[in-house]
């Protein structure tokens, strides 16, 4: 195979910032998910909030891209998107899916297995309401996923979008909305030195516990 670019064969890193023992664990994965992602929060990590949604087609194709986590609970975890974008397309037809918090800085990344449902319409209305202005109108104009001729016609139909709702409110588009994740699987992994990694496991069980098993890296 021929050369490209720099040699990326001999980037190497010694993960050596802490460990993750089985005592050092939550109840379950969301108290400690909360946990970890109060450090990357207070560690000033860019976007911490980062993951990569990971979603499958009839074929059993994968497609992933990275959004932003906009609320987790007990329940599960949030993201908005057009509905009728890829994932969305995708997620109508396969709702499970995998999401990845990659946490590099810290040495950490989160994995979380899940069937997504979509939220409800009051749901998705309060929180396109937070949004700032332009990202409401930005809604109205991108038919996401869908190809476009030029970024002209982005930038047309934003003003398009920004003419019909002049001095006015910016309400959700029919096609937008949002989903939440619910966890079945759930891995913390830590780096750790000599590729020796720290990988637990929470999986739930039917009577709502969770049982955990570390996996070798």
């Amino acid at each position: 195979m021929a050369a490209h670019g720099s040699d990326v064969s001999s980037l190497r890193h010694e993960y050596a910032a802490g460990g993750l023992a089985e005592d050092e664990l939550a109840p379950d994965p969301v108290t400690m998910f909360d946990r970890w992602f109060t450090q990357a929060r207070d560690a000033g990590l860019g976007e911490p909030n980062a993951m990569v949604v990971a979603t499958a087609d009839e074929q059993g194709r994968p497609s992933a891209r990275t959004v932003l986590l906009k609320g987790y609970d007990e329940r599960g975890f949030v993201f908005f998107t057009n509905l009728a974008s890829r994932k969305g397309r995708e997620l109508a037809t396969r709702p499970w899916c995998s999401l990845l918090f990659p946490w590099h800085d810290l040495e950490r990344q989160v994995r979380v297995e899940g069937e997504a449902t979509e939220l409800d319409r009051d749901e998705v209305a309060t929180y396109f309401a937070s949004r700032p202005r332009g990202s409401r109108l930005g809604a109205w104009a991108s038919p996401q996923s869908e190809p476009v001729a030029d970024r002209d016609e982005l930038e047309t139909a934003y003003a398009a979008a920004e003419q019909r709702f002049e001095g006015g409110d910016v309400p959700v588009p029919d096609g937008w909305g949002g989903y939440r994740v619910r966890p079945e699987v759930v891995e913390f992994w830590q780096g750790r030195p000599s590729r020796l990694h720290d990988r637990l496991v929470y999986r739930a069980r039917t009577d709502d516990g969770w049982d955990v098993t570390r996996l070798a890296p």
